[in-house]
């Protein structure tokens, strides 16, 4: 599963409504299947809304939906603070081995301008459904475009606590999934992603996961 940067991005960067449909295929170790990720975002006087939804085809027999996630994110300007967002966040969706987490998250967003780049950040308080106790998560977004806009790199890095599985106690989650992107004609690019990650369910171990995909921005 994904999750996007492009919310994060455009509220820094970007005044205007964009949405795009991606169709990636994953060539990780025991994975072989596309993936689609459909996401919108809107600002408005208040802030901005974000949301996207992931599916994976991978049903035996048709590749018919195998996995579906989705994310919603509501940020919102606090005055006379700056470029400093609140935001509430809510994580769900369902997989084959079970329920893929049900989470609510609220903290704040803010830029950080590093002059050849900007990374917006958020700090987040994290809730997950039958937790043992609270966590946290501090997600980060790096986008840089080159070749006169032609060629994009874009992605996130997320790192949050969780219960572990079979004992007591948490397991620091890792997950980066760094994106190249090349516009080919008007609104088509083509490109991909690797997602490395680490006791990201449904793995308790270091994995890596390429992918092949096209990406049309609306």
């Amino acid at each position: 599963m994904k999750r996007s940067a492009l919310l994060l991005i455009l509220l820094t960067i970007s005044p205007l409504l964009a949405q795009n449909l991606q169709i990636n295929y994953d060539f990780g170790e025991g994975r072989k299947f596309f993936t689609s990720t459909l996401e919108m975002y809107k600002p408005d006087d208040w802030g901005a809304t974000f949301w996207f939804v992931d599916m994976d085809y991978n049903t035996t027999g048709n590749r018919s939906v195998s996995l579906t996630y989705w994310e919603i994110a509501r940020y919102i300007k606090i005055p006379k603070m700056g470029q400093l967002s609140a935001t509430v966040q809510y994580n769900d969706g369902y997989a084959p081995w079970g329920s893929l987490g049900q989470v609510w998250l609220g903290g704040v967003s803010h830029p950080l301008n590093l002059g050849f780049i900007t990374l917006p950040v958020d700090l987040l308080y994290r809730s997950m459904y039958g937790s043992a106790s609270p966590d946290f998560q501090v997600t980060v977004v790096f986008f840089k475009s080159f070749l006169n806009d032609k060629l994009t790199l874009t992605g996130f890095v997320d790192v949050w606590t969780q219960d572990k599985a079979a004992e007591d106690g948490k397991n620091i989650v890792f997950l980066t999934e760094p994106q190249l992107w090349y516009n080919v004609w008007q609104n088509l690019h083509l490109g991909g992603e690797i997602e490395f990650s680490y006791h990201f369910l449904p793995s308790d171990k270091f994995e890596i996961m390429p992918t092949l995909g096209m990406k049309w921005n609306f």
